[in-house]
């Protein structure tokens, strides 16, 4: 039976670093009051002409360089993303002509924040069911095209990064389990839209900026998560202890502290990007496995549990075996 199994990981962050202190200038707000709030530090701008293809490819190019791999055969792309460069054509198109794969399927998915893991769920039930061979998939935002500059609650959280992810056909999986769903009446509570003026008949704005409601979408991720990290762990007979790393969505650090508690795992076991790169939606959970990999955290056969939470509103976790 063909399994599948992620072999590499490629990471992005624009070189513009954007401090607290940007934000004093244009909004009544300082570094303390956003980092005992967030825990965001720093985060990155995409620059003008730099989009979230552009970020892709960036994560692509880190792929082949730190794991040697080659991406001439792959023969499915996967992009998660909701701020695309375009409706159409889709993100995954243009990595295929931007990387010069030939003969690739290409589709880009709306997970948001949990799109990353969907992602690689994806991406195991292609190769499994041997319909294809090697997938490679990415979690990419420009965020910052979409903030709401005048909104102070939401627009000092959001940053600009990619990952890439390769899922390659294997005798053996080191995706253990994984678990996802979708509680859609919260749709209202985080959403972007330039098209209708109501999600399931409640009114909402059109103005092509994220609009969120920080304490709703909080109590549902916090509760959400904490109850399916413990079905993901029962499905895959582990218990926390078992967990060598948990990397949840970074939303923001006082949410990883409440699913922390919840959990029982200890935040010296919870990797994460929101404090250098803020949030970054899809892209969030590969940067901070990036980082935990760069700092020497993750080692070979280290059981993570990555879970994603977000707009819909919807989740999507899996346990891999690095």
């Amino acid at each position: 039976m063909t399994e599948a199994k992620i072999t590499a990981l490629g990471v992005y962050a624009p070189e513009k670093v954007v401090d607290n202190d940007y934000f004093t200038s244009f909004l009544d707000t300082n570094d303390e009051w956003i980092q005992t709030r967030t825990g965001i530090k720093t985060r990155r701008y995409a620059g003008p002409e730099e989009f979230t293809s552009d970020l892709c490819l960036g994560a692509a190019k880190n792929l082949i360089e730190q794991n040697g791999a080659d991406l001439k055969d792959v023969d499915f792309i996967i992009v998660a993303t909701i701020t695309g460069d375009h409706t159409v054509p889709s993100i995954a198109s243009q990595m295929q002509s931007k990387l010069g794969i030939e003969n690739a399927g290409s589709v880009d998915i709306a997970g948001a924040c949990a799109g990353f893991v969907y992602a690689i769920i994806l991406a195991k039930g292609l190769v499994s069911s041997g319909m294809y061979k090697k997938v490679l998939v990415f979690g990419s935002e420009c965020l910052t095209k979409f903030t709401d500059f005048t909104d102070r609650t939401s627009c000092i959280l959001f940053g600009d990064g990619a990952g890439a992810a390769l899922i390659e056909a294997s005798e053996k999986t080191n995706i253990l389990q994984f678990v996802s769903g979708t509680d859609g009446t919260g749709g209202k509570e985080l959403y972007l839209t330039n098209m209708r003026d109501n999600i399931n008949g409640v009114q909402v704005k059109v103005n092509n900026k994220i609009v969120q409601n920080g304490r709703a979408v909080f109590k549902w991720a916090v509760q959400t998560i904490i109850n399916k990290t413990g079905e993901l762990l029962e499905n895959a007979g582990l218990t926390v202890d078992d967990i060598d790393w948990m990397v949840p969505h970074s939303a923001n650090m006082r949410i990883l502290e409440a699913i922390s508690q919840g959990t029982k795992i200890p935040m010296e076991k919870i990797l994460e990007s929101v404090s250098e790169y803020g949030n970054t939606s899809s892209a969030s959970i590969p940067l901070a496995l990036g980082k935990g990999i760069k700092d020497g955290k993750v080692k070979k056969g280290d059981k993570l549990l990555m879970i994603g939470f977000g707009g819909g509103l919807t989740y999507a976790g899996v346990i891999i075996e690095w």
